[in-house]
C-alpha cells in the first residue's frame, strides 16, 4: 500500500492510502471547493467507517458499504440526532431519533428511511405515544 494525494477535475481532493489505484487504508476526501469531507477508512475505493461532514454542517459518523451509509451510525442533521441502523443509505430496522432542543423523540423500527412499525414517540410537548407507528416524515414528529 502506498500513500499520496489526488486532485480531481472538479476541485475535490483525496489524501491517504492507495492500493491498485484506489483509495485504501486511511484517508481524507474533500468535495469540490472544499465542500463536504469524509475522513476515515477506505477499502478498494469505498468508504468503510468514518465521519462525513456536509457543507451544511450536518454529519454522519459510522459504517458504509458500497458508497452508502450501512450498518450502525449517528447522523446529526440540524436540530435532530439519529442513532441506529442504516440500510443502503436509509435509516433502517431500528433506531432513535431525537431533538436536541425539545423532548421530541422516536425510538423504534424504521422502513425505507421512515419511522414505521413498533415504537415509542414523544412529541415536542412531552406527550408520549406507544405502539404501532405509521410512516411519517420529519415534520410530523414535533408539534
Amino acid at each position: 500500500m502506498t500513500g499520496g494525494r489526488f486532485d480531481f477535475d472538479d476541485g475535490g481532493t483525496y489524501c491517504g492510502g492507495w492500493e491498485d489505484g484506489k483509495a485504501h487504508g486511511h484517508g481524507v476526501c474533500t468535495g469540490p471547493k472544499g465542500q463536504g469531507e469524509y475522513s476515515g477508512s477506505w477499502s478498494n475505493g469505498f468508504e468503510v467507517v468514518g465521519v462525513y461532514t456536509w457543507p451544511s454542517g450536518n454529519t454522519y459518523q459510522g459504517y458504509w458499504a458500497q458508497g452508502k451509509r450501512h450498518g450502525l451510525g449517528i447522523e446529526t442533521k440540524g436540530r435532530w440526532i439519529y442513532r441506529g441502523e442504516w440500510t443502503h443509505g436509509l435509516k433502517g430496522r431500528y433506531g432513535v431519533r431525537q431533538s436536541v432542543n425539545t423532548p421530541a423523540r422516536y425510538e423504534g423500527t424504521w422502513s425505507n428511511g421512515l419511522q414505521d412499525g413498533y415504537g415509542v414517540e414523544t412529541y415536542g410537548d412531552g406527550v408520549l405515544q406507544n405502539g404501532l407507528q405509521k410512516p411519517m416524515d420529519d415534520i410530523t414528529i414535533a408539534h
